[in-house]
């Protein structure tokens, strides 16, 4: 179901300290947008915000930049990463929120931004042949990615989708990426640092298997 048009959502996060709508202005920069020096952790199609909220309340010592492609969605996100730290008596520190087209990343982050760790979490599976070059895991974009993680960094990914899990293992190994752990059932695992999206927490609630892998860059 597609998300209704919120008008409020462009001018709430013009109004915002801690959005960007000009990314390409970024390029190479992140990391000095941030009050702190600390592993920078970005996170590809942040939706709600839900993710981004916990994960950056969890790990002060870390900062993180959450990205999405539309005002709507991103609305939503600031409201609930806002409602969150001041729940949390802290004021948002270690928390960006962008606006870009993931498929053009490479344009908006380079080998100087170092980051540390991708997360993708339920992004659109593509299932259609002539689509799937638009899988946020796809080789197209995993080469875009491999530009500027750090020797080393790490991608964490999770789909409720079988097809697009099975085709992204390929994808991984072909573009020079050990993957250090698979799950097709991520809650049997009883991973505590895992965070439930709000795509998680529903197809969980259906029953259906969360998948996530683990990988990491090789040169």
């Amino acid at each position: 179901m597609r998300m209704r048009n919120k008008p409020w959502a462009k001018p709430e996060l013009e109004a915002c300290p801690w959005f960007y709508d000009e990314p390409l202005e970024n390029k190479g920069h992140w990391r000095a947008l941030f009050k702190k020096e600390a592993p920078l952790y970005l996170e590809l199609g942040c939706g709600k915000g839900g993710f981004a909220a916990e994960a950056a309340l969890r790990s002060p010592q870390c900062n993180f930049v959450a990205a999405d492609i539309e005002f709507k969605m991103l609305g939503v996100a600031r409201r609930k990463c806002a409602s969150a730290f001041e729940n949390a008596g802290r004021e948002v520190d270690n928390l960006l929120l962008t606006r870009f087209n993931i498929e053009k990343i490479s344009d908006y982050f380079g080998k100087e931004d170092a980051v540390d760790t991708i997360f993708i979490n339920f992004c659109n599976p593509w299932p259609r042949n002539k689509h799937k070059k638009h899988r946020l895991t796809h080789p197209n974009q995993l080469k875009q990615y491999r530009i500027f993680l750090k020797p080393e960094g790490l991608i964490r990914f999770k789909t409720d989708d079988d097809g697009l899990f099975e085709d992204s293992l390929e994808y991984f190994a072909e573009c020079g990426f050990e993957l250090i752990f698979v799950t097709r059932d991520l809650h049997k695992e009883n991973m505590p640092d895992n965070i439930m999206t709000e795509h998680e927490r529903m197809f969980s609630e259906e029953g259906i298997p969360i998948k996530y892998l683990l990988a990491k860059k090789c040169d």
